[in-house]
């Protein structure tokens, strides 16, 4: 299996290191061939089977995947099938709408889901919880860093986790799953795990 990360900016090595220590821990057997790859240009998404988009900074995500014209060329392939994961500011770029963002943002209409940026307030409101979350039979330790919450779902969303006041933290709609908060920071593999699973059962491979 071949996994793109979207590397134009944010944390890429973290989602990188998570991916590895699944690939290690299954050693032997088909995800322990897992190759890597960074994305910043079209070429690189040629043979993934899956895409993550990494938390950062959306907006500066935004602009730059605009002018290297990735935004269309990944929009595009959203609507093909193309299995992608969004932590954060990447689940922002995944939505169909963004509350609180500049007005020249760009988001590839993913997954149905209004988000609000920033909900959680600034970097020193960041915190930690363990969150029970559908598919994970354990639960999973999450990190919210200036963290967005979904305000809206369309009919075709799953809602699979919510943060201890209710707000809705986490979802999935056909190939793409995406959460507020970053298990590649908490040393959590579980979410990547379910993600990998979704890959394999989409049986996607960009051409």
């Amino acid at each position: 299996m071949k996994i793109g990360i979207l590397a134009v900016q944010g944390g890429v090595a973290e989602h990188e290191r998570t991916l590895r220590q699944v690939a290690e821990k299954y050693e032997g057997k088909p995800w322990g061939d897992l190759e890597i790859v960074q994305v910043r240009r079209e070429s690189q998404l040629e043979g993934i089977n899956g895409l993550i988009l990494p938390g950062g900074e959306s907006t500066t995500m935004s602009r730059l995947l605009t002018l290297s014209g990735l935004d269309k060329v990944l929009a595009a392939a959203l609507q093909e099938g193309l299995p992608a994961y969004g932590t954060c500011a990447g689940m922002i770029l995944l939505a169909s709408n963004v509350l609180d963002t500049r007005p020249d943002a760009i988001w590839l209409h993913g997954l149905d889901i209004t988000v609000r940026r920033n909900a959680f307030g600034r970097q020193r409101d960041s915190f930690e919880a363990d969150l029970a979350f559908h598919g994970i039979d354990e639960p999973v330790h999450a990190t919210f860093i200036r963290a967005p919450i979904v305000e809206e779902i369309g009919s075709g969303v799953e809602v699979l986790c919510r943060e201890p006041e209710g707000r809705i933290v986490a979802v999935h709609q056909g190939n793409v799953l995406a959460t507020s908060f970053h298990p590649e920071v908490s040393g959590v593999t579980e979410v990547h795990e379910l993600f990998l699973s979704m890959c394999e059962e989409a049986g996607f491979t960009y051409k």
